[in-house]
C-alpha cells in the first residue's frame, strides 16, 4: 500500500509536469501504443532504449510525501518519434508515449560516502499515453505492476520538469497561458 501511495505521488508529479504544453493532433509513423482487446495498454518492453528526459528526486505535490521513510528516483523516458516531433513542433504529437520508471535511493554501497545513488530494483512503472481518438481528454494514465498489461486513469500532460523540453516549449510558442500566468505570477514574488 505505501507503495502503491508513493507511485501515486511521483505520477501527479509527472502528469502536472506535462500541462504546461498545448496540444496539436499530429500523428507519429509508427511506434505507437498497442493496446489489448479489453483496452488495457501493452507494456512497451524497450522503454529504457527510448530518449531520456530527466530524472527527479523526492518530487511530489501531496505533503504526505514528506512523511516517506526513504527516497526515491523518478526517471523520465520518451518513445523517439515523439521527441523528433516535439523538438520540431514543440507539441506533443498523437501516439506520444511517456515512462515514468520509479527506483528507490541508496545512500550505501560500494565506495559511496555521501549523496544518494539508484538501486537496482524497479519500484514502479508508469506510461503516459496520448491517443486523440481512444481517451476523451487526449491523454491517460497506466500504472504497471509486475505485469505486462495495465488499465486506464485519464489525465492532462506537461513539460516545466524537464530542463531539455522547457525550452523547446518556450521557443516554440506552446506553453499554456495558464502556465505562463502561474509562472509570471510565482516571478513577482
Amino acid at each position: 500500500m505505501r507503495i502503491q501511495a508513493k507511485i501515486a505521488l511521483l505520477a501527479g508529479t509527472f502528469l502536472f509536469s506535462l500541462m504546461a504544453v498545448n496540444q496539436t493532433t499530429t500523428a507519429l509513423p509508427n511506434g505507437g501504443p498497442e493496446y489489448t482487446s479489453d483496452g488495457e495498454l501493452k507494456l512497451p518492453e524497450n522503454y529504457r532504449e527510448w530518449v531520456y528526459l530527466s530524472t527527479g528526486f523526492d518530487m511530489s505535490y501531496s505533503p504526505a510525501a514528506s512523511q516517506m521513510d526513504h527516497h526515491m528516483f523518478d526517471n523520465v523516458f520518451v518513445n523517439p518519434e515523439a521527441y523528433k516531433s516535439f523538438v520540431e513542433k514543440g507539441t506533443w504529437p498523437d501516439k506520444t508515449m511517456l515512462a515514468l520508471e520509479v527506483r528507490g535511493a541508496e545512500g550505501k554501497g560500494s565506495i559511496n560516502q555521501k549523496g544518494n545513488f539508484q538501486g537496482t530494483e524497479r519500484m514502479g512503472l508508469e506510461i503516459h499515453v496520448k491517443d486523440e481518438a481512444r481517451f476523451p481528454g487526449k491523454w491517460a494514465f497506466f500504472g504497471f505492476d509486475d505485469g505486462k498489461t495495465a488499465k486506464m486513469v485519464p489525465t492532462q500532460a506537461f513539460v516545466q520538469f524537464y530542463p531539455t523540453l522547457l525550452p523547446i516549449a518556450k521557443s516554440k510558442g506552446t506553453l499554456s497561458a495558464s502556465y505562463l500566468r502561474k509562472s509570471e505570477t510565482a516571478g513577482k514574488k
